[in-house]
């Protein structure tokens, strides 16, 4: 098979490298998976590029990065039902723990990170929701059905915020995103209902107003520590902050006076330790929000295996409309 792979951490173009390797059997419970498109995150970008405060060196002596994927399942393991060759399926969390992921034409790993793929959605989409897919349906539903409640979600317009967005607009709620400049018509267009500036100097203010008063019950946020403040204004007592990214400020202040008398309960979400209820309760809300056409997956850029280092820099660089994608075929 073919891979890319880094045994050391550094920058893309000096650690990232095309390698030919032998495929792997999938033994018992395992199935191995021809991959079409590999997802480029994040996290997989800080993880090469050693960004992990305490971590000084890749985990095992060589790495195929990515954990998000899709393809068709080609060969199973003892004790897998075989007609599952030749299923479609997207992959999570392939490179979690483990060294090889999802960089490469074929990957093999536990049958269930292989779920079968709608029929309604493209490989494109299924290589979307392992990280930002999951994210978004945990911290829209993980406290629930949300129809009839109004929640905010702050960075709408990111991948994992533009989803939320469709998510939570199919699950009955009123939709209140927070986005600037582009980025608000990318939310409007998801389904947002209103669109606040989130560097407004009043914006706890300007969320109250659209709310007639009303507090929030739920709060996505990509940015814990720069909107607690605001966060701890609206939100109603008893409500819920899902909090999935505080890049901006890793070590936030927290006012717990106010979030004490609401009885606020803050849920740091990391999306590679679901329990299996709450990544079941995941998957079966994007599958039936796929399914019924109601979410997309937005693609920007797709690059070829060669030039998956071109894709990690797109991935640092920021400010992206849609996901970056590998098409480990090319």
């Amino acid at each position: 098979m073919r891979l890319v792979s880094y045994d050391r951490f550094g920058p893309a173009a000096e650690v990232l490298a095309v390698r030919d390797a032998p495929a792997q059997r999938p033994g018992p419970g395992e199935v191995s998976v021809e991959l079409a498109f590999s997802g480029v995150n994040p996290s997989d970008v800080k993880a090469r590029a050693g960004a992990r405060p305490g971590v000084t060196k890749p985990p095992f002596p060589l790495i195929v990065p990515h954990s998000d994927g899709s393809g068709v399942i080609s060969a199973v393991g003892d004790g897998v039902d075989s007609t599952r060759v030749g299923q479609r399926v997207w992959i999570w969390n392939g490179q979690w723990q483990r060294p090889f992921g999802t960089a490469a034409t074929h990957i093999t790993l536990p049958s269930e990170q292989a779920v079968p793929l709608p029929d309604t959605a493209s490989l494109e989409t299924g290589a979307s929701l392992g990280i930002p897919g999951l994210t978004a349906a945990h911290v829209v539903f993980g406290g629930g059905a949300v129809r009839g409640q109004t929640i905010l979600i702050h960075g709408g317009a990111g991948t994992v915020g533009h989803l939320a967005v469709q998510l939570a607009r199919w699950g009955g709620a009123r939709v209140i995103a927070t986005a600037r400049g582009a980025g608000a018509d990318r939310c409007r267009e998801a389904g947002a209902d209103v669109v606040l500036d989130y560097a407004a100097p009043d914006l706890a203010e300007q969320i109250i107003a659209v709310t007639d008063g009303r507090a929030i019950s739920r709060i996505v946020e990509v940015e814990f520590g720069r909107n607690i403040e605001t966060n701890a204004a609206v939100i109603a007592p008893n409500g819920t902050i899902a909090a999935y990214g505080s890049a901006a400020q890793m070590s936030p202040v927290l006012p717990f006076g106010p979030l004490l008398f609401k009885a606020v309960t803050i849920d740091i979400v990391l999306i590679y330790l679901l329990s299996p209820p709450q990544r079941q309760g995941a998957i079966s809300a994007l599958h039936k929000a796929l399914t019924e056409q109601a979410i997309s997956c937005p693609v920007q850029s797709v690059f070829s295996l060669a030039d998956t280092a071109l894709a990690h820099e797109t991935v640092e660089r920021g400010g992206r409309t849609g996901a970056i994608l590998v098409d480990v075929t090319s």
